[in-house]
């Protein structure tokens, strides 16, 4: 193949695998994945994108994780920009590390704007893409991350379905990729940390509820947080659960939803309730420590959604819908929307449900997997 100089020729391409992360789900879900390639002695780069970049929200991760150092770090975008600024931002710098590492394939995770601009410089430049968590679908077309989730899937060589259920999502779109179900390695990181969580953190000492019932909860989508009239809506309905359970509610704050509460004039509802109680962002083991000994986490996340599935957590889903279906069709989650009287109805219902599922999102060896395939998987192949 004659150069161009806007692709790699294929006999260029290196022995290496390049692994992205850029924000605190993808850096957990990948950390097996990177320890398995370490285990095995792949040759593997590891890119950061910059999208989160915080001691909270990123530095504290990799140390806890046991995470080498990133091999390149872009700058980070630039605070409160577009989508489509904060994605093109991170394109042009893959585009750039890609020419000059030349790795074989490019492995992205999740639904964040990092993976999708890393799949496009990848498949731009005739580099094979491998996506983790592929097949995720809340058909919500409101929604950034389901935009995400779709383009990447459609460019993607390589894809990794934790579920049957995301597998038939892939086939029914007719994807060109070769699809592997292999479980979700949020829970392999799950697995893997609970102990090391319950060893080290001191959360729950410093929190004094060691003894004690609580609840935990967790916002940060856009939708939800970015409009006064929204996130304000939020913020009665977690008033009005602690006043019906008389539970306490530890609410780790995004530093997007902090910024929007402050602005918007909310965060004075939070800090003069009883029950309800703003934290700093947690590290990854206080994080795992305080959801897996609470009563019930309510939520938006869709990572949460599967951890809290995995811990046996109950949850409830301060959404319209949610990607994580498995989760709410085994009993561990229930899916509330934003009126009151429904989250109050399914907070009681999910407080006294057993915790006797089984996880749908796999056994923990998803990691494996992948590396199973990545190792055998050479250019060319597939959909490139």
């Amino acid at each position: 193949m004659p150069r161009t100089g806007k692709t790699i020729p294929a006999g260029e391409l290196t022995a290496k695998v390049a692994v992205v992360v850029g924000t605190r789900p993808g850096i957990i879900k990948m950390s097996p994945v990177i320890g398995e390639l370490k285990r095995r002695g792949t040759e593997f780069i590891l890119i950061h994108t910059g999208q989160h970049y915080s001691n909270n929200m990123d530095r504290v991760f990799f140390r806890e994780l046991d995470l080498p150092e990133s091999d390149y770090h872009l700058r980070r975008p630039r605070r409160g920009s577009l989508h489509g600024e904060q994605t093109a931002h991170m394109l042009k710098g893959m585009e750039l590390i890609l020419l000059e590492a030349k790795p074989r394939l490019v492995l992205v995770c999740g639904d964040a704007n990092t993976n999708l601009a890393a799949a496009l410089a990848a498949r731009k430049l005739h580099v094979a893409v491998g996506h983790v968590e592929a097949g995720f679908r809340s058909f919500d077309w409101a929604m950034p991350e389901e935009h995400n989730r779709v383009m990447i899937d459609h460019i993607s060589d390589l894809l990794f379905a934790p579920t049957e259920e995301c597998r038939a999502h892939l086939l029914a779109e007719r994807v060109r990729g070769e699809i592997f179900v292999t479980g979700n390695t949020v829970v392999d990181a799950a697995i893997r940390n609970s102990t090391l969580a319950a060893e080290q953190s001191r959360i729950l000492k410093r929190l004094g509820i060691e003894k004690r019932p609580y609840m935990v909860a967790t916002i940060h989508r856009e939708e939800n947080v970015d409009g006064r009239e929204r996130l304000g809506q939020i913020v009665s309905i977690l008033n009005a659960v602690t006043r019906e359970v008389g539970m306490p509610l530890f609410m780790p704050l995004h530093p997007r939803t902090r910024s929007r509460l402050e602005t918007y004039q909310l965060y004075e509802k939070l800090e003069d309730s009883e029950q309800i109680i703003p934290l700093k962002p947690l590290g990854y083991l206080d994080f795992l420590l305080l959801l897996g000994r609470t009563r019930l986490v309510l939520t938006d996340s869709g990572g949460i959604q599967q951890e809290s599935c995995t811990l046996r957590v109950p949850c409830v889903t301060l959404r319209e819908n949610t990607e994580s279906t498995e989760a709410v069709r085994v009993g561990a989650n229930l899916v509330a929307g934003l009126e009151e009287r429904h989250v109050v109805a399914a907070v009681r219902t999910m407080l006294e449900r057993p915790r006797e599922w089984a996880n749908p999102y796999g056994d923990g060896l998803a990691s494996r997997r992948i590396v199973d395939v990545v190792a055998g998987w050479e250019p060319g192949k597939g959909a490139s």
